[in-house]
């Protein structure tokens, strides 16, 4: 649902012309509600359709002449599952031995590989949940972390391969997986364990490695967050806002001595900040080079002035005619954002298209979609 068009995603903005292989009936994220309803629109945009039934003779060979004539497989099933419909790695290097084939899956190799996953099971047993909720509730990240870092780190593995290949002219198997994306993230925390010798708390009940770097309520029931991260900062803020008697303390100067010192601290910067407007604490903050955030919610961000300049979000129509503005890439290339080349898809938009390529005729196409082997 997220992982798989994650990687494909990526690799179409990046340029390259994917096609989204779905069912004659559409990819059934297309109709999700609740928390998934943005799944399709987020990650199938620079996209092509064909949409094919893969279980029929005539879908299957279908699909074997797009594969065949192309650079990259992705696939996102349960380990064996493609293998019973002809797809699996071993078939399809066959039918094109310079294929980078990429399997998006729930584990790599091991005890686990065969067990069905999602995000958040990855998210639980790989301590990521037991680091993001507070002691004893263990809490998911707020969005597809893990789906959305192995799909790029699919991508990552599929970019190193075909660089490969160019020198090869070889096709290889690469994988990316959920546990261990999630291995890989706190892996700063396992580090931190080898290092000190003490488990890292999870973050609500981390000792921070700052004495300033907290959320604080402001007027009107607003919240802002404040980091003071360097001795230098820390000058900086008690200059800026007349804390003249911490500024010339020495017992204060140096970061780690405020950090046993943050329960005076923070109360007392609690109490100042109160009296603040968020507006003018924000631009107080960004004229002293602190680092400071206002709390936004994902809608809040349609309409950031930062996104909006510089193509940092994507206009696009969506399949049942809605349109909508959605991040872009977070990269720049020769200083230019990754841009919309493709809506995302109606079901088998492209399909008709596709077959043309791969030499279809139009009576065949025609046969195709009365017999319900094709959309489109």
């Amino acid at each position: 649902m997220v992982m798989g068009p994650a990687a494909g995603l990526i690799l179409a903005d990046l340029g390259a012309e994917v096609v989204k292989v779905e069912p004659v009936d559409g990819d059934k994220t297309r109709r999700l509600k609740g928390s998934g309803a943005g799944y399709f629109s987020m990650y199938n945009r620079n996209k092509k359709s064909l949409a094919v039934d893969l279980k029929s003779e005539e879908g299957a060979a279908i699909a074997k002449a797009l594969i065949a004539k192309s650079d990259v497989f992705i696939e996102n099933f349960r380990p064996g599952a493609l293998d019973k419909l002809g797809f699996g790695y071993d078939s399809m290097r066959k039918l094109n031995p310079a294929l980078i084939y990429c399997s998006e899956k729930g584990f790599l190799p091991g005890p686990y590989e065969n067990r069905t996953a999602l995000d958040e099971v990855a998210q639980m047993m790989g301590g990521l949940a037991y680091m993001t909720g507070p002691p004893g509730r263990p809490l998911r990240a707020g969005a597809s972390v893990i789906d959305v870092t192995g799909g790029m780190f699919g991508a990552i593995a599929i970019l190193a391969a075909l660089n490969a290949r160019s020198e090869t002219g070889k096709g290889q198997h690469v994988s990316a997986s959920l546990f261990e994306t999630t291995a890989f993230l706190v892996g700063q925390h396992m580090a931190q364990y080898a290092v000190t010798g003490s488990p890292a708390a999870p973050m609500p009940a981390r000792i921070s490695a700052w004495a300033v770097y907290d959320v604080f309520d402001v007027k009107d029931d607003q919240k802002v967050f404040l980091g003071v991260v360097s001795d230098s900062q820390w000058k900086t803020f008690c200059q800026a806002f007349e804390l003249h008697d911490w500024a010339e303390d020495a017992t204060l100067a140096e970061n780690n001595d405020r950090v046993m010192r943050r329960e005076e601290i923070i109360p007392r910067i609690r109490e100042l900040l109160s009296d603040y407007e968020q507006s003018d604490l924000l631009a107080k903050l960004e004229k002293i080079g602190l680092p400071f955030a206002p709390i936004a919610r994902p809608e809040d961000l349609f309409d950031d002035p930062h996104l909006n300049a510089k193509g940092g979000l994507l206009q696009m129509t969506l399949p049942d005619g809605g349109n909508v503005k959605l991040p872009s890439m977070p990269i720049t290339m020769d200083g230019e954002r990754c841009g919309l080349q493709l809506n995302p898809p109606k079901i088998g938009e492209h399909s008709h298209a596709i077959l043309n390529e791969l030499g279809y005729s139009e009576e065949q196409i025609e046969r195709l979609v009365i017999d319900k082997r094709i959309n489109g």
